[in-house]
């Protein structure tokens, strides 16, 4: 009894990972494909219908090609998103207006 008790336990705490890891790159799909979104909606001017097609096909990309990662990567991968996205906003800021 106390085997199948930790046995429970045990497959509890991977699926729980599992679920987390899964949600948080789910997460890092959607923020990047709302930000891709975002800026060609401002280049091309569609609608909201191409617009949710760009999160939602830019968050399946990168839930099939972050499929084999783990925390680690995925932490890398956003720490490097948030820094181009530092060094856009800066040049943005600095560039002179056109």
């Amino acid at each position: 009894m106390t085997n199948l008790i930790s046995n429970v336990q045990e497959r509890f705490k991977m699926t729980s990972s599992a679920a987390g890891l899964f949600l948080f790159k789910l997460l890092s799909g959607v923020i990047m494909g709302l930000t891709l979104a975002l800026i060609a909606q401002e280049i091309i001017r569609y609608g909201m219908i191409s617009f949710v097609l760009v999160i939602v096909v830019v968050a399946a990309c990168l839930l099939k090609v972050a499929k084999s990662w783990t925390w680690t990567h995925i932490l890398i991968f956003d720490l490097i998103c948030v820094l181009l996205g530092l060094l856009l906003h800066m040049y943005i800021l600095i560039a002179p207006t056109a």
